[in-house]
């Protein structure tokens, strides 16, 4: 090995200034994801309704099975002109916010129980795990018979698909905090609310975002079934009387509103994750 590369690879001796940190190169690409593409949530709907438009124009696409997007979008408009689609999407969206709602409470209320004492583990997350074995879908006959078949069976049966999600990030947040930070909360003498407040909580945030993410799929998922069992009402209402009739082109404008729909919500949630989560360093940041 040469003297020059002997020297290069000495460290500085004791006294000496250290060595300049070397300036990245320029035209060298950084580790990591990249720069956030622009309106990236949207590029890839738009590329699968670029393929439907074009296997429609070439005849690739049984127009019988699946309608061109241009059909669908007749048939929307249609809807939104008598003013059936505003009406089926209006009772849709509050049985969603209800269960959401009701869902994410007992969800986060039930984690921080377990999360916050063993005695309280114990007790909970064997039950929760119990349900998360079993699809709340599956639960659906016998709601039926506590509840009827009426809003309240509906909502219940949302909240069942939303809690789990919630709990399991939310708990799992809380027991993959730091350590040191607990230390360092004993060290100033913090009191128990104060530690909760400016250490559990903040800590916790992370999971209980990333489970809100799957909770607003899991309540669409959930009234995406429930609105078929004797409802009067709903975009699921809407598509079941649109399968009675053979239209084809309404069971599609359903299932697009209800894809709107978690897009939408899951990118408004990812959106509050950006800006309540800015202290963290990550590679998507």
């Amino acid at each position: 090995m040469s003297t020059t590369a002997l020297d290069e690879q000495a460290p500085p001796a004791v006294g000496a200034p250290a060595a300049p940190v070397r300036p990245r190169r320029p035209g060298r690409k950084r580790l990591g994801p990249g720069r956030p593409v622009p309106y990236g949530w949207a590029i890839g709907p738009l590329l699968l309704l670029a393929l439907w438009a074009a296997g429609s124009g070439l005849g690739l696409v049984d127009a019988r099975s699946l309608p061109a997007p241009w059909t669908i979008a007749g048939t929307a408009g249609d809807l939104i002109d008598n003013g059936k689609l505003q009406s089926h999407l209006a009772t849709s969206a509050q049985r969603a916010l209800l269960g959401l709602l009701f869902g994410v409470a007992a969800g986060l209320v039930l984690a921080l129980v377990s999360g916050l004492s063993r005695l309280g583990e114990a007790v909970i997350d064997g039950p929760v795990q119990i349900k998360r074995a079993i699809p709340s879908l599956a639960l659906i006959p016998l709601l039926i018979l506590w509840f009827g078949i009426g809003e309240t069976m509906k909502v219940v049966t949302i909240a069942l698909g939303v809690f789990v999600p919630v709990y399991i990030h939310t708990h799992n947040g809380l027991r993959t905090i730091d350590n040191r930070y607990a230390e360092l909360a004993e060290t100033v003498r913090l009191g128990r609310l104060a530690f909760v407040r400016h250490v559990v909580l903040p800590g916790a945030l992370p999971g209980f975002l990333l489970g809100m993410r799957f909770a607003v799929t899991a309540a669409w998922l959930a009234l995406v079934v429930v609105e078929q069992v004797n409802a009067t009402s709903g975009i699921g209402y809407m598509m079941e009387l649109a399968r009675t009739y053979g239209q084809t082109d309404v069971i599609i404008v359903g299932l697009v509103v209800y894809g709107l729909l978690g897009l939408v919500s899951d990118a408004l949630v990812r959106l509050v994750e950006r800006r309540t989560l800015t202290w963290r360093r990550t590679l998507a940041g």
